[in-house]
């Protein structure tokens, strides 16, 4: 299978394996670069921007990534305007992550568009897919959430903590668990109370 078409199935949610060398070459570029953003020190901001938008598809402004974060291409991944994540985000960007405006990602969060196939035979060949993943504006990710391939989740929905999101989730509810599920909708309430019986002042 030539370079061309190993690409074209990256993105096509196919099943390929890949062992070429251009390829290889592509992802240690993405690594030397997460070197360089995971090495900064915390008053190098300029330095952190001017990599990230050598880094990722697209970086809206204002966007904080706390290091270490780790990707696979980099180039795969498409960031709103004022992204926020905190320390230790993997993304698994083997297709597109689209990430909308505002977005919050708490610490030790993964986002996974690839998978391999369940069939032995074909793992041991290295066999993937990758399918995208699409996160709406102003969604909140608890810590230790896991977004795997193909999930899209609506504007304005919470996920809680720990939570792996196997499926699709709505926007505007919040949702938690492994799988992860729709507990309820965002309501009136939230307006007054916002952790458990805390109010607004």
């Amino acid at each position: 299978m030539g370079l061309e078409e190993i690409k074209r199935k990256m993105h096509s949610g196919e099943v390929y394996e890949s062992h070429e060398q251009a390829l290889v070459d592509e992802q240690l570029a993405c690594m030397e670069a997460m070197y360089d953003y995971n090495q900064t020190r915390p008053s190098e901001g300029d330095k952190r921007q001017q990599i990230m938008r050598r880094l990722f598809a697209e970086v809206g402004d204002d966007c904080y990534i706390e290091p270490p974060v780790r990707a696979n291409w980099g180039k795969h991944t498409h960031l709103g305007k004022r992204v926020y994540a905190n320390f230790n985000l993997t993304l698994v960007d083997d297709t597109h992550i689209y990430i909308g405006d505002y977005v919050m990602i708490a610490p030790n969060v993964t986002i996974a568009t690839a998978g391999h196939p369940i069939e032995p035979e074909s793992r041991k060949k290295v066999a993937q897919f990758n399918i995208p993943v699409r996160i709406g504006n102003n969604v909140w990710i608890g810590a230790a959430s896991v977004i795997l391939p193909g999930v899209t989740i609506g504007e304005n929905s919470v996920i809680g903590a720990g939570s792996v999101v196997t499926k699709d989730i709505p926007p505007n509810v919040v949702a938690y668990g492994n799988p992860c599920r729709v507990i309820r909708e965002i309501s009136e309430r939230d307006k007054e109370y916002y952790y458990k019986e805390l109010k607004f002042n």
